[in-house]
């Protein structure tokens, strides 16, 4: 496998988009990442837009920041809840300043916006959110995905495939 002793880490929250949690999840387990779900303590399970469960494994507290490989924050409704916890907000800029990936999709884009980490950043994301990442001092560009450094954007389960493929090709570096 080629990410094989890697670890990543997905957050989740109500609300998450399916498609943009579950396919890097099984994408990164397919290429030998150990992947957890991150979710608030004694919360026993998520819903997705789409009734769709997810059952978190740890909590944002139970995380070594320094452990972390690849962090995802998946898009949907659930960003807006995920930046309302500090604990979140706190894992994602520790991931970041070590030099872990953040790999952010479509709304997700909200998350590293209050963890303050876009700031001087190249991102794309949904049209929706363009001015929230401009006004947090981003550049925002409409692109399928976008690198800059340790952040990997992108804008929709439309760009799903070429998101996977960048933070892989991130993780092998």
């Amino acid at each position: 496998m080629e990410l094989t002793g890697k670890f990543a880490v997905v957050l989740s929250e109500e609300y998450y988009e399916d498609l943009e949690l579950w396919y890097p999840y099984y994408r990164l387990k397919e290429a030998g990442v150990e992947v957890k779900i991150v979710g608030m303590p004694g919360v026993e399970s998520y819903m997705s837009k789409h009734a769709y469960p997810v059952k978190p494994e740890i909590s944002p507290g139970e995380v070594d920041p320094n452990m972390v490989d690849i962090l995802i924050v998946p898009g949907g409704y659930a960003p807006d809840r995920m930046r309302r916890h500090p604990e979140m907000l706190e894992l994602v800029k520790r991931v970041f300043n070590n030099g872990g990936i953040v790999a952010m999709i479509c709304h997700a884009g909200w998350v590293p916006i209050s963890a303050g980490i876009v700031k001087g950043k190249r991102v794309t994301s949904v049209g929706a959110i363009r001015d929230d990442l401009v006004n947090a001092g981003a550049e925002w560009v409409d692109e399928e995905v976008v690198v800059d450094g340790n952040l990997i954007s992108s804008r929709s389960p439309a760009d799903l495939p070429a998101f996977c493929r960048a933070i892989i090709k991130k993780a092998e570096e």
